[in-house]
């Protein structure tokens, strides 16, 4: 399929989407109890979604990447905004690769080269969270592993590196 249809394949399929979320809100407004409360950081997010649609519109798939960039920090600010954790910005802007990744794979689907997309994307979205997890451990912000965190990074390390050896005996194989 060309990138151009499945460009419009998916443009399509959103428009639809919206319409139909637009239609059960008109009949059926306690719908209206499941959104979020807006507020300013979701004009970023929207952001993300208009840039998205241009891309969209012109045919360029690779314009997910950006979007779902804007739409993250916008996600990150959204949070941070509710909760008046401003402080989490020390260690959440490592998930920034992960927005990446899954603008990555977003383009994959929408573009050409699926398979090496969806790899690439991927491994952007792993770093991500296991950077999120190590900086979050160090600055002490995850209260689950409260009981265990000074073994969190040990743990951390090791799985990492099991990752590591397994990926690269596995990259020997393949070729």
């Amino acid at each position: 399929m060309e990138d151009r249809t499945r460009t419009q394949l998916a443009l399509g399929l959103f428009l639809i989407l919206v319409a139909a979320f637009l239609a059960a809100l008109r009949l059926y407004p306690p719908l209206r109890t499941f959104i979020p409360p807006f507020d300013w950081p979701m004009w970023v997010v929207i952001a993300g979604g208009v840039i998205l649609l241009i891309g969209l519109l012109v045919g360029a798939p690779r314009m997910a990447i950006p979007a779902c960039i804007v739409a993250g920090i916008g996600g990150i600010l959204y949070y941070q905004n509710a909760t008046g954790d401003w402080a989490s910005w020390a260690y959440a802007w490592v998930l920034i690769p992960g927005f990446v990744g899954v603008g990555t794979i977003l383009a994959g689907l929408l573009g050409q080269d699926f398979r090496r997309s969806v790899r690439e994307g991927l491994n952007l979205i792993l770093i991500s969270a296991v950077l999120f997890l190590i900086f979050a451990a160090i600055f002490g912000r995850l209260a689950i592993l409260r009981p265990y965190q000074e073994y969190f990074l040990a743990g951390l390390f090791f799985l990492l590196g099991l990752w590591f050896i397994i990926r690269g005996l596995t990259r020997s194989r393949r070729r």
